[in-house]
């Protein structure tokens, strides 16, 4: 079974005084239809980082919640985490999938400028995927109608915001949905996870 490094959204709790790292349930459901066992990072470097590279993973997954912090987010923790987990793997040519947030990531750290959109935030949404229209959720504020040659667009939406990109090479994807909240799961999200991290062990 594919095992997956994957990290989790920051939420704070002034009540309680605390920052929490939060997992939606859905994740760990939709990865178990991948044939994917999740290995759950904390938003501490030090220990995100021993995880990371003792376990080892055969994947990274980006999930999406917290703006960055270009992009006005409240979480730099979570962002330096990210931002070395995403060195690592891309040092070790580990697959990476970023979703959402992670995608921006992703783009960011391609020199793409991200930019405040509307509209973007519904359950339902059309895009256009590899010339086909297809509708899917959408929940970011951020995002951008451009790219770089390194990152190639598979999805926009109708108004040009990129919903999905890839890099081959790198083994790096990107969408812009959350495929975990799909009800039911999109068959295609299944089935592009397991063949986007399927190379190293098998789906």
């Amino acid at each position: 079974m594919i095992r997956l490094a994957i990290t989790q959204r920051v939420e704070l709790f002034d009540d309680y005084g605390e920052r929490r790292d939060c997992l939606d349930q859905r994740w760990i459901k939709f990865l178990s239809r991948c044939n994917v066992t999740p290995l759950i990072i904390p938003n501490v470097l030090t220990s995100a980082l021993a995880i990371f590279l003792a376990a080892p993973a055969d994947g990274l997954l980006l999930t999406g919640g917290n703006d960055l912090a270009c992009c006005n987010g409240d979480a730099p923790d979570r962002d330096q985490v990210e931002n070395r987990l995403l060195d690592e793997a891309l040092s070790r040519s580990i697959p990476i999938l970023g979703v959402c947030r992670g995608m921006q990531l992703v783009q960011h750290r391609f020199g793409i400028e991200l930019h405040e959109t509307e509209g973007h935030v519904t359950g339902r949404q059309g895009i256009t995927v590899d010339g086909r229209s297809t509708v899917v959720n959408s929940y970011h504020r951020y995002g951008s109608t451009e790219t770089v040659p390194n990152l190639d667009v598979w999805a926009r939406a109708e108004d040009g915001v990129v919903k999905a990109i890839s890099n081959e090479q790198q083994k790096i994807l990107g969408v812009m949905w959350h495929i975990e909240r799909m009800d039911p799961f999109r068959s295609e999200d299944i089935a592009m996870v397991r063949r986007h991290f399927g190379g190293r062990k098998g789906a």
